[in-house]
């Protein structure tokens, strides 16, 4: 997944506006180490991808584009007129790679900022006037493919809409006029800050995501913030306090404490505590960090194991001016838990029986190269700790296994054979095929299988890359039922290049490059690329396939078929897939939660195709009426409750609110996982009845 900043919007380079008394945000420049990282990224793009594009006039074109659109996705800020003048430079990016100048990028993000400032200001001037709620308007909230406004005037219309749609849900939350322009106006203005806060890294990221993307949909470019950020990912650890932290009315807010983390064990931090200032050593100065980006102040507060960090803290709840404190902490290990595999147990009724189906939830293929690398025996792997938990679920006597990889991204292809293996034992599981065009075939050698019981996988759009290899190889070995709905459909195998190895750098300075190097094949010899994974069994999902997956990239690879491996199916599936269909239509069929969601989804569609929103307070809130009675009379089923929409985003809430809203959400019924756990104890009551069947059978023989 990519690691994105926030950008509101679009550049636009206009002339003086009508804010332009407004300090115009800091002048950022190219740094000389970006244009030396540019340089070598193009150097090793263009010879040793797995499709290497030459960086010519064509490629610069897509870059342009990319970049644009990173900026202004939803074509609110840009003039058709400042992106005529954006193509003069458009088949000029690939000379000033090479040459080492990136005055292009930085130029237009330079009017960027000045654009964010203009239209916000204009916004927040907009707050002034009452709107009608009573006119027939509506305001288009798919913008993707928009023409960009042609006059100034076109776009103060466009923007007066997008203000009074926010004050139209505001409004429909519950709101006061007062209210509604405090928050509205705090929200602008937020916005606004951010103009005043990125830095020449924040562009050069930006651009080389566009660059990167340009070349395929997965090649990457993480500067050495973002490079931090995905060793972090992969490890599932890092050295800290352990606190979850939070943006907050320009304070750095203490969201939540990780269990057993030094902050935690400390006793003297609290949820809200907001962190004014942070000091390094016993004794180093405290630097004051209101109004600091919480990247910047994440960076300042992790440090080396066993060092101490220093934090001043205002409490929750207390004034500006209250009391401070100012208390030490020791960094230690701090174990991302969440992130790790886990496992619950279902008691679900099939035929007469009840049978326990143990769901294991897996969001990542982790794997902590590094310590692996050094040959920590205890190093951290998804695959290990799904073995652990594999021996758990043995011992509380489950009937059958669920591997819960929805919204999985991927992660370490090593770590997807080797979770395979834990199913099939020893075997192919995966073919990978470099640009050289050789195929080698990689195995599991796992000498026999964890788990030889009834399993299955439950998958969904957001399975992409080491899910999908999983799942494919569990489905082709006709080892278990997968069920969902068509994976992402990324076929594709990347490794990270560190750019400051290249050229021998001391220190982290140019980032570093994943890079897209071979394609991955099934082991029948097909490809998830574009198709993904097709379930057994198919269940309704929330995405839409033509704006999220594979098919949504124009430069994605084509779908291919290579030959088969050589593997022995075990084929424990295949023949019970009618029955399990069957069985699964009768009971959905008459299950209220299951059709109420797919009238949810049916709605989603019609307003997701629909693309626009009533600016109209009497049609919207016959809307919410309705919504509000399908949501009463599933509270009245036990269903859980209305969350609404108050209009609200994040950190406008109270920290209790958000919480409490984010607890609910967890805590929801689980229709879809309900339903596969179902479709596992059914696969577990006829695996029984075919092994009684043939047990019966072998006896007769004996007999006669």
């Amino acid at each position: 997944m990519r690691i994105a900043y926030f950008f509101l919007g679009a550049f636009l380079a206009i002339a003086q506006s009508a804010y332009a008394e407004v300090a115009s945000p800091p002048a950022l420049a190219p740094l000389k180490r970006q244009a030396q990282a540019a340089e070598l990224s193009a150097q090793f793009l263009s010879r040793y991808s797995y499709k290497p594009v030459p960086l010519d006039d064509a490629l610069s074109a897509r870059i342009m584009d990319g970049f644009i659109k990173s900026l202004d996705p939803d074509r609110m800020l840009f003039l058709q007129a400042d992106i005529d003048g954006f193509m003069s430079d458009r088949s000029e990016v690939d000379d000033a790679i090479e040459e080492r100048d990136l005055k292009i990028p930085f130029a237009i993000f330079k009017a960027y900022q000045q654009r964010v400032v203009d239209r916000m200001n204009y916004a927040r001037n907009l707050l002034k006037q009452d709107f009608d709620f009573g006119a027939q308007e509506n305001y288009s909230v798919l913008r993707d493919k928009a023409p960009w406004p042609q006059s100034e005037a076109e776009s103060n219309e466009l923007w007066r809409k997008r203000v009074k749609s926010d004050w139209l849900r505001l409004k429909l939350g519950g709101q006061n006029d007062a209210a509604i322009r405090e928050t509205l106006d705090k929200r602008y203005e937020n916005t606004l800050e951010r103009a005043y806060k990125f830095k020449s890294d924040d562009v050069f990221q930006s651009f080389m995501d566009a660059y990167a993307t340009s070349i395929d949909p997965h090649t990457d470019y993480f500067g050495t913030a973002a490079s931090a950020d995905f060793n972090v990912s992969m490890k599932l650890s890092l050295f800290g306090i352990g606190a979850v932290l939070q943006e907050r009315d320009d304070y750095t807010t203490i969201r939540e404490l990780v269990p057993g983390g030094p902050a935690q064990l400390s006793g003297k931090l609290s949820v809200g505590d907001r962190i004014t200032g942070v000091g390094q050593g016993k004794d180093g100065a405290i630097k004051d960090v209101v109004g600091t980006r919480l990247d910047e102040v994440v960076q300042m507060i992790r440090g080396k194991k066993g060092s101490v960090v220093r934090l001043d803290i205002l409490p929750a709840d207390a004034g500006a001016d209250a009391t401070h404190r100012v208390i030490s902490l020791v960094r230690d290990k701090i174990s991302l838990d969440k992130q790790a595999a886990r496992k619950t147990v279902l008691s679900v009724k099939a035929g007469d029986a009840t049978r326990k189906i143990g769901i294991i939830t897996l969001p990542v293929f982790y794997e902590d190269f590094e310590a692996k690398r050094k040959g920590d025996k205890d190093y951290k792997s998804a695959s290990r700790d799904v073995a652990k938990l594999l021996g758990e679920l043995n011992q509380e006597k489950v009937d059958s296994v669920l591997i819960d990889l929805r919204n999985n991204g991927g992660g370490s292809l090593d770590e997807a054979i080797d979770l395979t293996g834990l199913f099939i034992g020893n075997g192919p599981v995966v073919q990978q095929r470099g640009s050289d065009g050789k195929v080698e075939v990689r195995s599991s050698e796992l000498a026999a299988p964890v788990w030889t019981g009834p399993v299955g996988v439950l998958i969904n759009r957001g399975s992409a890359s080491a899910s999908e290899i999983f799942a494919a190889a569990i489905q082709d070995y006709g080892r278990g039922v997968i069920v969902g709905e068509p994976s992402f459909g990324k076929g594709t195998v990347q490794t990270v290049v560190d750019l400051d190895r290249i050229v021998r750098n001391s220190k982290p300075e140019l980032g570093e490059l994943k890079v897209t190097i071979a394609q991955f094949f099934r082991v029948n010899g097909g490809t998830t690329q574009l198709h993904g994974v097709t379930p057994d069994i198919s269940l309704p999902g929330l995405f839409d396939p033509a704006s999220f997956g594979e098919t949504s990239y124009d430069n994605a690879l084509p779908w291919a078929q290579i030959k088969p491996a050589k593997y022995t199916a075990v084929d424990t599936v295949t023949t019970l897939l009618p029955t399990l269909q069957s069985r699964h239509d009768a009971r959905v069929e008459s299950d209220p939660d299951f059709q109420r969601l797919i009238k949810d989804i049916a709605d989603l569609k019609v307003q997701r195709e629909k693309g626009v929103v009533s600016l109209n307070e009497a049609e919207r809130r016959k809307e919410a009426t309705a919504r509000e009675k399908r949501f009463k009379d599933r509270a009245k089923a036990g269903d859980g409750e209305d969350l609404g929409d108050d209009g609200l985003e994040a950190g406008e809430r109270s920290l209790s609110a958000d919480i409490a809203i984010e607890n609910a959400r967890k805590n929801a019924k689980d229709v879809l996982l309900n339903e596969a756990a179902a479709i596992l104890a059914d696969e577990a009551d006829l695996r029984e009845g075919v092994l009684k069947a043939a047990a019966k059978q072998s006896g007769n023989t004996d007999g006669k």
